[in-house]
């Protein structure tokens, strides 16, 4: 009996950490089950991957092609000026890797990886992270066998028999932190203790300045009646303008720890009563993990708003809060903080209902499915 060559899967996409990071999950699964596999990422030089890609070690291919949506009329027209060679540079690649399985992860370079994947009859796949897809995932989920999603209310948008709801990939490290972070701060009850009150501040990680602002007011409105401890990752713009506005209200270091990046977020999330934060695909599973509840204030201007479309389901199923952020003052973010965690009850409920939305298998789904031959 002849044995099967190694598995050879290719992941296409990128841009942003929020396409890069569930791809390389899959990636990480996938050479965890298959310790023989070969695995290469298509990306392009000026996304996030033409950095993270190299330093990880990780196989990979470059094309040049852009984004055809909310980059105005020029933008446009020099994205489908680039569509001939992307298309060119993707059959290529394809056609010298010889994949098993293609997934797309959003992002510029998985439409015209997967699409001539597809024209050569290699399976396909897309992962939607968000609620609301991308035009390239609208468009290749038309094409794909298979479509991974995130969020339930995303199923609309594609051919049920095509949809699997599997969660977000999370990183093997990250989640294997996660889980065991959680664990650790736990008691035999199932709550967090919480002397002092424990906060978690994240604007994602390049910071949020609007956040910064908002979020410092509540701290030191919530300081005035009560012992608090917050860990707030400000980004590097916010940094130092956020730690001396705690400092000019007399927070010093022991009350209030200024981050421009944090690298072990499982910790943070674990060590904390409730976390304060964007509403970002990757931020949204990995609290739902860690099972905490969460206040969100979704980036106004994240494509299709789809950041509060992530937050609402969660909302919707009690396990956060979610204010826009324009419409949020310290003072409002102040009293709905109170209004957790002055009720054990209310905190308990949202912390359980929080994890009610865990898919700590997501990165192993997919891995099984390109796989499966």
């Amino acid at each position: 009996m002849t044995a099967l060559k190694p598995l050879r899967v290719m992941i296409a996409g990128g841009g942003t950490g929020g396409h890069l990071f569930p791809g390389i999950a899959i990636a990480e699964e996938v050479r965890q089950a298959h310790p023989d596999a070969q695995i290469r990422f298509v990306g392009t030089t000026r996304g996030i991957e033409a950095r993270v890609l190299p330093q990880l070690g990780w196989d990979h291919d470059f094309i040049e092609v852009s984004g055809l949506k909310t980059v105005g009329v020029v933008g446009a027209l020099r994205g489908m000026l680039r569509l001939p060679k992307a298309l060119w540079q993707a059959r290529r690649v394809v056609k010298a890797f010889a994949p098993d399985a293609v997934v797309g992860v959003g992002g510029y370079a998985s439409g015209p990886v997967v699409l001539m994947a597809k024209l050569r009859g290699v399976k396909t796949a897309i992962c939607e992270q968000n609620s609301i897809p991308g035009l390239t995932n609208k468009i290749l989920g038309k094409l794909v066998q298979r479509v991974f999603l995130a969020f339930d209310v995303t199923r609309p948008f594609f051919k049920a028999k095509k949809v699997a709801l599997v969660g977000t990939p999370i990183r093997v490290a990250m989640l294997k932190r996660l889980v065991e972070s959680t664990a650790a701060a736990t008691t035999s009850t199932g709550l967090v203790e919480r002397k002092p009150l424990r906060i978690f501040i994240c604007g994602g990680s390049l910071g949020a300045v609007k956040l910064n602002e908002v979020a410092s007011e509540a701290v030191i409105y919530l300081s005035e009646n009560r012992t608090v401890h917050v860990v707030h990752q400000t980004g590097k713009q916010g940094l130092a303008e956020t730690e001396a506005r705690y400092r000019n209200a007399g927070l010093g270091a022991d009350r209030v720890e200024c981050r421009e990046f944090i690298d072990d977020m499982a910790a943070q999330y674990a060590a904390a009563d409730l976390i304060i934060a964007r509403a970002g695909a990757a931020t949204v599973a990995e609290l739902a993990i860690a099972g905490k509840p969460a206040i969100f204030v979704p980036y106004p201007f994240a494509a299709d708003n789809h950041q509060e479309l992530n937050a609402k389901e969660i909302v919707d199923g009690g396990g956060a809060k979610m204010f826009r952020q324009a419409q949020l003052t310290g003072d409002i973010l102040r009293a709905a903080i109170l209004d957790i965690v002055d009720d054990p009850a209310v905190q308990q409920r949202m912390a359980a209902n929080m994890a009610g939305f865990a898919k700590p298998g997501a990165g192993r789904a997919v891995a099984e499915w390109c796989a499966a031959r």
